[in-house]
Order: structure tokens, then sequence, then C-alpha cells
């Protein structure tokens, strides 16, 4: 069992405004999800968790966009600045018309209700409910604001990395592979793309660096 100490994670991640705070809620939940079994994984599993939450410190969605910033966020809902508008710096209007009606969100409010929240930006009805049967947790459903919590945040992000056995096989470092081509695989299954490739990379290095050393 490997564990990551709050000088390791300030040292890799020194944005993070509060490591010392981070490093209980990562641990615990590492451990139970077996990614501490290994510090490869521990590796991969922290940089993605520090790009996915803007270094620990954001765990809700913002939505609190320009028109500007919607056109590139959503090219295809908001094709000209006339449309963007009408949702610009309107967070909950905004979530509904993006989120409502889809990914399990039926009801009137759904969008803003189960809007991303966690490390990995957990969104809609359906996926919440995925998660907390990962933790069994089921008081996230009613109560979406507990992956706003470090503790829960930690647990469900874990517990979503061991639910996909990829994750840890592309992690495993041995001396024949591809470090970056699987790296690149990682953050495909974590993004659905390459959002923030050479940043995740440089926190994978920096993770990798901090952790050699105590």
């Amino acid at each position: 069992m490997h564990v990551i100490t709050a000088d390791q994670l300030r040292r890799a991640v020194p944005k993070c405004a509060n490591p010392a705070a981070w490093v209980d809620p990562l641990n615990q939940a590492m451990l139970i999800y077996g990614i501490a079994d290994d510090v490869d994984y521990m590796v991969e599993f922290l940089a993605q968790a520090a790009h996915e939450s803007a270094s620990f410190n954001r765990l809700e969605e913002n939505l609190n966009y320009s028109a500007e910033r919607l056109m590139e966020v959503w090219p295809k809902r908001f094709p000209s600045l006339t449309v963007a508008a009408k949702y610009a710096r309107r967070p909950h209007d905004l979530a509904e018309f993006v989120y409502g009606g889809r990914m399990g969100n039926v009801k009137a409010g759904d969008g803003w209700k189960y809007r991303g929240r966690g490390i990995h930006m957990i969104t809609g009805f359906d996926n919440y409910v995925k998660v907390a049967k990962l933790v069994n947790d089921p008081a996230i459903i009613a109560c979406p604001e507990r992956l706003q919590t470090k503790g829960t945040a930690a647990m469900a992000s874990a517990a979503w990395w061991a639910s996909n056995p990829k994750l840890n096989a592309l992690a495993d470092d041995t001396p024949t592979d591809d470090d970056y081509a699987d790296f690149v695989s990682i953050t495909k299954i974590v993004n659905g793309g390459k959002v923030g490739l050479a940043e995740r990379w440089k926190l994978r290095e920096a993770f990798k660096a901090s952790l050699s050393t105590k």
C-alpha cells in the first residue's frame, strides 16, 4: 500500500489551495478501491483527478459563461451570439437548456440539480445513480451536493476509476509499453477526448516526480 503526503501533493499541484485537507480523503479512497496498490496507478489517477478538478479546487461545474464562451464550449447548441446571449450569465437556465431532457434528466429542474459535480464532474441523473451505486451511498441522488464534499468526491472518483479495468492496466508501467500512448488512452477514457492533454501530461510527470520522493 502507498500513500501521498501533503508535501507530495503540494509539490505536484502547487495551485491546490488546501493539500492537507485532501490527503486523507484521497488516501482512503485510493486504498479502498485498489489504486494505492501501485504507485503507477496513483500517478495516473491523481494527475487526471487534479486536472478535472482544477488542482482540487473545484467540485462544482461553473455554468456562468459569457456568450462568447458558450459558443466555444457548445458550438452546435450556440451557433451565434444571438442564441448564446439568451443564456449568458444565467447558470440555471443554461443547465436546463444543455442538460435537460437527456442523461436521465426528465423532470423540470433536473438539468440544474444534476449538473457537473465531484472531481470528475459527474453530470446527469443516470450518472449520479451509477456513482451512488458504486460508492453505496444512495443519499447522493436526493442530495447531489454530497459530491461537493472532499470525502464523497474522492470516493466517487476512485470508485469510477476502479470500475473501468482498462485504466489500471494502462497505468501499469512495463519496460515494453509506450507510456505516452497509454496516457493518451487514459485521457480519452476520462475526458471522452483529449482536452487539456498537455497539462494532464505535466501533472502526470509532476506526480511521478513527487511520489518518488518523501
